[in-house]
């Protein structure tokens, strides 16, 4: 590979071949333009300037807090994780076209100026209770949306290994690793209703109210009807006692014991004759009270028989809904999904990257992953059109918002010339099309 007089690069392999970089006149990120106008239809990051205080004193501020909080989300979804990922999007001009006209003409803002505004704006206790107010006031808009008359929500814990000594990270010994032990509640659409971080040896369950009141509060007034789901570390009583005051129908995983053992007795007899390729599954249900609890509660047995296997494997649920055994484990299983959610947030936003030292600036840091993922989510449940509706949060990522293209500037336009690829022209016709409806949809 050699240099040309003109400072193109040539390739020993072609030698017709040339690349040229154009940092300001190239983009990798032409999708972003999409997501911009999805914002805008949503009138979503426009709340931040209401919401967030600026404390900044000086005349030389150049950047609005708007316009900073929208970098910070959008690059996050583009797969930039890094503050200094900033000093190479100042120029980008699909970011310096999202993030707003001015930008555009110049400039977006600088690794350095993201660096103050995270870390420092945002980390003021009033600007992280507005970052959660935020994220609920985006997902109550996308809720707002949709017709469906109940939601159901799952929560669940997760790790977020740690590389240093992160203020409030602790050896994990579930997860084998030094982390923090983040808790997160989604809903089935998708969306993520609330994050907190945690150090990272509190119990799975440990400010499950603090997460989880905020949210039912919002569905109050709603006509709404709310479902909970957890795993073994929500099964305590005062969860059960929570859930049943504010009438939230639930299905929580319980641990086995003596007991409940004693209930599915007469399930625990293999079944007579050559076993079936396809498991043997048997429910029952029964009342069950725990010496901790006030009152008996209804618990589900699921009890599977498979070929190969001495002894069968057996779960319990409690719960209050009054469906069939079947379909309560069916609706019990479902929360799977949440499951999935957490690995979309891990793998296409890298939203376990918590590596400042300070642990209100990783909590800023994983508001605005949350933020970044919803983001992304609203894309895939409300503009892409049903060829692609199927697509994953990372293929969104990569198909969409990384579209090449070239960028042509006139006096009074600019002309972003997008690479045909994944998405072809009458596809992103299509989408901007759905997400342009939005804007007449009250909320």
């Amino acid at each position: 590979m050699g240099e040309t007089k003109n400072g193109a690069l040539k390739l020993n392999f072609d030698r017709h071949l040339r690349l040229e970089f154009r940092g300001a006149k190239v983009t990798t990120d032409a999708g972003l333009l999409a997501v911009r106008e999805l914002d805008g239809a949503l009138v979503l990051t426009e709340m931040a300037g209401e919401m967030i205080q600026d404390n900044r004193t000086g005349r030389n501020a150049q950047h609005e807090l708007t316009g900073l909080l929208r970098q910070s989300v959008y690059a996050r979804l583009a797969g930039y994780e890094d503050v200094n990922d900033h000093e190479l999007l100042l120029r980008d001009p699909a970011m310096r076209a999202a993030v707003g006209r001015k930008a555009l003409e110049r400039n977006a803002a600088s690794s350095q100026t993201v660096a103050r505004f995270e870390p420092d704006i945002l980390t003021q206790e009033d600007n992280l209770e507005a970052l959660a107010s935020l994220n609920h006031s985006w997902v109550s808009k996308a809720v707002k949306s949709t017709k469906a008359k109940k939601i159901v929500l799952d929560m669940d814990s997760s790790e977020s290994p740690v590389h240093g000594n992160q203020e409030g990270s602790a050896y994990n010994g579930h997860f084998e690793s030094t982390c923090y032990h983040p808790l997160f509640c989604f809903n089935h659409f998708g969306d993520c209703e609330g994050a907190v971080l945690r150090p990272g040896n509190v119990h799975s369950a440990d400010g499950w109210r603090n997460l989880l009141e905020p949210i039912v509060d919002r569905y109050k007034d709603t006509n709404k009807k709310l479902y909970f789901r957890g795993d073994a570390a929500f099964a305590i009583p005062d969860m059960y006692e929570y859930l049943e005051e504010k009438g939230i129908l639930y299905a929580i995983r319980i641990k086995a014991n003596n007991k409940l053992y004693e209930k599915i007795d007469h399930l625990m007899t293999r079944p007579v004759g050559r076993p079936s390729k396809r498991p043997k599954v048997l429910f029952h249900d029964f009342s069950y009270r725990a010496a901790s609890w006030k009152k008996s509660r209804r618990v589900i047995a699921k009890v599977e028989w498979h070929q190969g296997e001495l002894f069968p494997r057996i779960g319990f649920i409690v719960t209050n809904l009054q469906r069939k055994p079947e379909n309560v484990v069916r609706f019990y299983n479902q929360r799977g999904i949440c499951e999935q959610h957490i690995k979309e947030g891990k793998y296409a936003l890298t939203w376990t990257r918590l590596s400042c030292m300070r642990f209100t600036s990783n909590q800023v840091r994983l508001a605005l992953f949350v933020l970044a993922y919803n983001l992304g989510n609203f894309i895939r449940r409300f503009a892409l059109p049903s060829k692609i509706s199927h697509w994953s949060l990372r293929s969104v990522q990569l198909k969409l918002i990384k579209i090449g293209a070239k960028v042509i500037s006139h006096s009074r336009r600019t002309i972003f010339q997008c690479a045909e690829v994944a998405v072809p022209g009458e596809l992103f016709e299509d989408l901007l099309g759905r997400i342009r409806s939005l804007a007449t949809v009250p909320t």
